[in-house]
C-alpha cells in the first residue's frame, strides 16, 4: 500500500508538472505493460537459440523481434538489445574493442560529453587513457579540424563521438575520415538523439561507424535500457563483451518493451513526433533568447539546449533547478563550456523538449513555457508569486494528457 501511494503521487506530479529534462520522456501504455509483465520471471543467460537455461522458446521470440525491429530502424548489420543501461553498454564496447590502457579520443564532460566518455572517476577514465577534445571558444561548437589535429598527434585506438549536453549536429562522416587516417575504431554514442535518428530528422551514423550504442529511453521513447549496434565483423566481440563480459541474465521484460517501442518508432507518426521535438526545442530557445537568456552556441539542432543562466541573469544552475522544481518545472543544472563555476553549482541549466512533445505541445506552447520559466526565475524570492506561478504551471500541464496515465 505504501509503494502504491508513492506511485500515485508520482503520477500526479508527472501530470501536473512541466517536464524539461532532456533525457526524460513518457512511454506508452503498451511499453509500461510489458515492463510489468510475467516476462520478468524468466532467466535467459545467453542469446536466442543459445541459452544456458531451458524454457526460453518464447523469450527468444521477444528478443528476436526487438533485434529485427532495431535493425530495420537503424539500418544495422548486428544488434545486441541486452545492455541494461547506457554506461554498461559503453563498458561493453570498450571491452570488445580495447585493452586496458589504450588511448581513446572523447568529448570532454565539461563541454557536453558523458561520464562514460572518459571522466576520471568513471570506469572509462580509470581503465583507459583518455584524450579529450573540446568545443571551440567563441562558437561553443566542436571544431573538427582541431579534432583531426589531436587525433593525428595522439593516435588513439578509438574515437568516440557523442554527447549528453550538446545542441548541435555531429559530422559523422568527418569523424569517420579522421578515424581512418589514424587507424582507430569509430564508436558513436547516440543515447540522446536515437529517436531523432529513428524518426529520420538527423543523419544516421550506424552505417558510418564501427559500433554505435544508445539508450532506449530519452528521444526513442522506450523503457530504461540500452542496445549496441555494429558492423557484422564486430558482432562476436560485442556479444561476448555484453555476456558474459559485463552482464549475466538479460531483463526479458525490458527487452519485450524495447520491441514494442521500436515498433512504435517504425510508424509514420513517430517521424512527425521527432520533427516536432526539434521545432519545439528551437521555439523554446528563441523564446528564451527574446527574454535575454543566452543559449550556448546560439541555438539548437536537436532536442536540447544549454542556457547560460549565470552569464545572462546572474543566477546559478543549482538555484534555478531548486526554484523551478518548487513551481513544478523539472530541469537539471548543467555546466556550460569553459564554465568558471563548479559542477554541483554550475552556470547553466539543460532543457529538452521530448517529454512535452510526447504530451502534444507545439511551438506556441513553448512561448508559454518560456514565460513561466522566466517568471519563476525573476520572482524566485517572492513566495506569493511563486505560489501563483505553480498554479499556472499546473493549469497549463493538465491541458496535455500523459501516455500511460491518462
Amino acid at each position: 500500500m505504501a509503494v502504491y501511494e508513492i506511485i500515485k503521487r508520482e503520477e500526479q506530479r508527472q501530470k501536473e508538472g512541466i517536464e524539461l529534462i532532456a533525457s526524460e520522456n513518457y512511454v506508452s501504455k503498451a511499453v509500461l505493460e510489458a515492463m510489468g509483465s510475467v516476462l520478468t520471471n524468466k532467466y535467459s543467460e545467453g542469446y536466442p537459440g543459445k541459452r544456458y537455461y531451458g524454457g526460453n522458446e518464447i523469450i527468444d521470440q521477444a528478443e528476436g523481434l526487438a533485434i529485427e525491429r532495431a535493425k530495420q530502424l537503424f539500418d544495422a548489420e548486428h544488434v545486441n538489445v541486452q545492455p541494461l543501461s547506457g554506461s554498461p553498454a559503453n563498458l561493453a564496447v570498450y571491452m570488445a574493442l580495447l585493452d586496458p590502457g589504450d588511448k581513446v579520443l572523447g568529448f570532454s564532460l565539461d563541454q557536453g560529453g558523458h561520464l562514460s566518455h572518459g571522466h576520471p572517476l568513471n570506469f572509462s577514465g580509470k581503465l583507459y587513457t583518455i584524450v579529450p577534445y573540446f568545443a571551440k571558444k567563441g562558437t561553443e561548437i566542436i571544431d573538427m579540424d582541431e579534432v583531426e589535429e589531436i587525433a593525428l598527434r595522439e593516435k588513439p585506438k578509438m574515437v568516440l563521438a557523442g554527447f549528453s549536453a550538446y545542441s548541435r549536429n555531429l559530422d559523422w562522416k568527418r569523424f569517420r575520415e579522421i578515424s581512418d587516417k589514424v587507424g582507430a575504431f569509430l564508436f558513436a554514442d547516440i543515447a540522446h538523439i536515437a529517436g531523432l535518428i529513428a524518426g529520420k530528422q538527423l543523419e544516421n551514423p550506424v552505417p558510418i561507424c564501427d559500433v554505435v550504442s544508445t539508450t532506449t529511453h530519452k528521444t526513442l521513447r522506450g523503457p530504461r535500457g540500452a542496445m549496441i549496434m555494429c558492423k557484422e565483423k564486430f558482432a562476436s566481440a560485442i556479444d561476448k563483451a555484453v555476456f558474459p563480459g559485463v552482464q549475466g541474465g538479460p531483463h526479458d521484460h525490458i527487452n519485450a518493451a524495447k520491441a514494442i517501442a521500436y515498433g512504435e518508432a517504425l510508424k509514420p507518426e513517430f517521424k512527425e513526433y521527432s520533427k516536432q521535438i526539434i521545432k519545439n526545442a528551437q521555439a523554446l530557445s528563441s523564446a528564451l533568447q527574446s527574454r535575454g537568456y543566452r543559449i550556448v552556441s546560439g541555438g539548437t539542432d536537436n532536442h536540447l539546449m544549454l542556457v547560460d543562466l549565470f552569464g545572462s541573469k546572474q543566477i546559478t544552475g543549482k538555484e534555478a533547478e531548486k526554484v523551478l522544481e518548487h513551481v513544478g518545472i523539472s530541469i537539471n543544472k548543467n555546466m556550460i563550456p569553459f564554465d568558471p563555476r563548479k559542477p554541483m553549482d554550475p552556470s547553466g541549466i539543460r532543457l529538452g523538449t521530448p517529454a512535452l512533445t510526447t504530451r502534444g505541445a507545439k511551438e506556441k506552447d513553448m512561448e508559454t513555457v518560456a514565460g513561466l520559466l522566466d517568471s519563476a526565475l525573476m520572482n524566485r524570492t517572492d513566495e506569493n508569486k511563486l505560489t501563483d506561478i505553480k498554479r499556472q504551471v499546473k493549469e497549463f500541464s493538465l491541458k496535455f494528457p500523459v501516455p500511460g496515465i491518462d
